[in-house]
């Protein structure tokens, strides 16, 4: 299978061309996040490319920033889409695509409303989240409207070796590796009461290259681990892994003005199709997360 990826040289691109490659598939990166948003520029080179399959992932990520400048995540995200799926649309071949949207479109929940199906309601609580939602939408739209082969992803949190440190995780592991190092004794943090439902990255590429081969059309399906657990409980795992005892300093410029409380996902429909679930446990997750911090603190 010949596989473009755009985004292909941000943290889940990386992995993703990684196991495309190891399933023998061709792998074409196109790395260009703000010039998805550009027609042409996107136009020509996936006709170049001649794919199979395109996973788009290029997209403006961080929830938090998206507050900061919010036309220009809607112009990456959702315009980006559009002119992804337009160029599809003029292969000569049958494209499917694999649009990646994200669990941050389901919005604040109530316990009750828990675990997120993909039929639960969708209420965006930031820029970003509104953003993916619509690329949602210009993604069915493609289906109904043209007959394209297009298949959606929620993906809840992910999580691994070489995320950026301005992401919760990775950036707490950062921190706690550096205090180790430093002999600090304090750690910043944000909301410890956040919960989330975390997958290690490796797990989800694997659900998005199952989804491309077995997925259907015009659906959404969560990739999630159906589990929760807070940004208290991460902190916890990251010290004892370190085999370190701070002390927590509630850091104001880490909250985000909106937070949505927590997530957690039911992913029964992409087992079905797929026969996908996660099995990297999130200990193991974070132990290479942190051993991936103190490799690159060595040099």
């Amino acid at each position: 299978m010949r596989a473009l990826i755009t985004g292909g040289q941000g943290f889940v691109g990386q992995h993703l061309e990684r196991h495309l490659r190891d399933q023998g598939d061709d792998v074409v990166i196109l790395d260009m996040e703000t010039d998805v948003a550009k027609a042409e520029v996107v136009s020509q080179a996936i006709l170049q490319a001649a794919p199979d399959a395109i996973y788009h992932l290029a997209a403006l990520s961080h929830v938090g920033d998206s507050w900061n400048d919010p036309s220009q995540v809607l112009s990456v995200n959702v315009i980006g889409t559009a002119n992804v799926l337009a160029a599809a649309r003029q292969c000569d071949r049958d494209v499917t695509t694999l649009v990646v949207s994200s669990a941050e479109v389901y919005g604040i929940v109530q316990p009750d409303d828990l675990p997120l199906t993909e039929s639960s309601s969708v209420a965006p609580a930031s820029p970003y989240a509104a953003s993916k939602a619509a690329a949602e939408q210009v993604a069915l739209q493609a289906v109904r409207g043209f007959g394209q082969k297009v298949i959606v992803v929620r993906p809840f949190n992910h999580i691994g070796p070489g995320q950026a440190p301005v992401f919760a995780v990775p950036a707490l592991s950062k921190r706690i590796v550096d205090a180790a190092r430093t002999g600090d004794q304090d750690l910043s943090v944000g909301t410890l009461t956040t919960r989330r439902d975390f997958t290690d990255v490796r797990d989800v590429v694997r659900a998005y290259r199952l989804l491309i081969e077995h997925g259907a059309s015009g659906e959404i399906y969560n990739i999630c681990s159906g589990t929760d657990e807070s940004i208290a409980e991460i902190v916890a795992m990251l010290l004892e892994i370190v085999g370190l005892n701070l002390n927590l300093v509630t850091d104001h410029s880490l909250i985000r003005p909106v937070d949505v409380p927590v997530l957690r996902g039911e992913c029964s429909k992409v087992f079905a199709a797929t026969g996908w679930k996660s099995e990297i446990s999130l200990h193991h997750t974070l132990v290479d997360v942190v051993e991936s911090f103190q490799d690159t603190s060595k040099h």
